[in-house]
């Protein structure tokens, strides 16, 4: 896709993992929202902790619908003022058509290739470059085919609620076993970005926020730029943005967590 002639600013953000039980990360990203002197915004993945269909909108008597609809509402008001668009996570890939068109978002394929400022930056979310994650590759595999989808998506809301708990208990208890995550493999980014012809690479998924050097023999440089993940409880606060701006390098953005 090519950036609007108007476009001097575009934000890149994700893996806020936003839910109903971590208001301090909530209230900075509605902040930020409300705030961000952006030209376009850009969310790679992971906006929320957990989907589990769009009709959570529907749940008013629920918790977990009370708060997407305030995220709805916070997503339509940026909406309105710069173009906001969004690619799949690996915990929001159920996330449809429905909720991105009522809240003002454009849906982006993973991979999505960015004409901006006179480079070309190659967009994605990172988890299906995590080839070393063999047991979850094969997961990602099974829950993106139509078919789970569907069935998964034709359960009770009750029921995807229950199976979803299961799984990020399962998530948390690796997570506090120690077990270390596969990260991007960088050969994959490399045949990525030249398929592309793009230089940069931007994604989340791994919590690593670093620049990477992936091929200084290459014309142009090849490199990587890795997004933080959003914690508004951690010390210190992690809440960082990606930022370009025309004319100058990529800038890291540390937003504080009260302001």
């Amino acid at each position: 896709m090519k950036a609007a002639p108007a476009w001097r600013t575009v934000d890149f953000i994700s893996d806020l993992h936003l839910q109903a039980g971590d208001a301090a990360t909530f209230a900075a990203w509605r902040r930020y929202m409300a705030s961000t002197p952006a030209d376009a915004l850009f969310i790679l993945g992971d906006l929320f902790e957990v989907w589990v269909g769009d009709d959570i909108t529907s749940a008013t008597d629920d918790p977990d619908g009370v708060f997407v609809l305030q995220c709805q509402q916070i997503l339509q008001a940026a909406a309105a003022r710069l173009p906001v668009y969004f690619m799949h996570g690996n915990r929001d890939f159920l996330l449809g058509e429905d909720f991105a068109k009522t809240s003002g978002m454009a849906l982006l394929p993973d991979p999505t290739a960015l004409d901006f400022d006179g480079q070309r930056w190659l967009l994605s979310h990172g988890d299906a470059l995590c080839l070393g994650d063999v047991d979850y590759q094969q997961f990602r595999l099974q829950v993106r085919s139509p078919a789970w989808q569907a069935n998964f998506l034709g359960k009770p809301l009750a029921e995807r609620q229950a199976i979803a708990r299961g799984l990020r208990a399962r998530s948390e208890s690796l997570k506090g076993s120690g077990a270390i995550y596969a990260d991007v493999d960088e050969e994959a980014a490399k045949s990525g970005l030249r398929a592309t012809a793009a230089s940069t690479l931007i994604h989340g998924h791994t919590h690593r926020p670093r620049d990477h050097l992936l091929d200084a023999a290459a014309q142009p440089v090849l490199r990587r730029l890795v997004l933080s993940d959003w914690d508004a409880a951690a010390r210190p606060p992690r809440l960082e943005v990606l930022r370009l701006q025309a004319g100058q390098a990529p800038r890291r953005v540390a937003l504080a967590a009260g302001s």
